[in-house]
């Protein structure tokens, strides 16, 4: 197996990212980026993203989320703010977001500052979520330790009975956004020397710069 790994090998010959390539503002690169992998039929899921968060031990963690809006404000997912994420996020409200588009040889990371979206934005979500989706959002303490999968299922069961088609939003289920102080857009290329654009903010403005691979 250790030989097997060792050996394996990619050449990524897809696209290039030149600086002409390389907005203004990172967002416009973002959307465009996002948008090719939307239309991509080889990717599957273009709006996942992994998150990473510190816990109050310096201990970082990571795992997969959606994104479901991006703007000049910054990038928004939804959580249950009880969860390990949102625990984390309490003690140090900063995180790294990645996007790694396989087919198309591109991976977007993002740093900056997280803080909590607006109840109305969080019910304005909640609502257009398909039913099992918000009796999902009610039936898990997401993070804790449960019994089995029928305490799930129980609590699914439970709230369908309670709420019928019209469940509100759990109190403690809304967004998050990141406000974004660091972007890097990666391609990769022949020969291990891949593209990297970096654009970091600096009194207000952003800073595109080459980065060696």
């Amino acid at each position: 197996m250790q030989r097997h790994l060792a050996h394996q090998r990619k050449s990524y010959e897809q696209g290039q990212l030149d600086e002409a390539d390389a907005t203004a503002q990172p967002l416009a690169l973002f959307l465009r980026w996002l948008a090719d992998a939307e239309k991509s039929k080889n990717v599957t899921e273009s709006n996942a993203m992994t998150l990473a968060t510190v816990g109050s031990d310096g201990r970082p963690s990571t795992r997969v989320v959606l994104i479901k809006d991006a703007d000049e404000r910054g990038l928004v997912w939804y959580t249950n703010y009880d969860s390990r994420k949102a625990q984390e996020l309490a003690v140090h409200p900063q995180a790294a977001l990645q996007f790694h588009w396989v087919e198309l040889e591109r991976v977007v990371r993002i740093e900056g500052l997280v803080e909590k979206v607006s109840a109305e934005e969080s019910d304005a979500y909640f609502a257009v979520r398909p039913l099992d989706s918000r009796i999902g959002a009610w039936a898990s303490p997401q993070s804790q330790v449960i019994a089995n999968r029928g305490v799930l299922l129980a609590n699914a069961a439970r709230y369908a009975s309670r709420f019928g088609l019209n469940p509100p939003r759990p109190q403690n289920w809304g967004g998050y956004r990141l406000i974004p102080d660091y972007w890097e857009f990666w391609q990769g290329r022949k020969s291990r020397l891949h593209d990297r654009i970096r654009y970091r903010l600096s009194d207000g403005h952003w800073i595109s710069e080459r980065l060696a691979p």
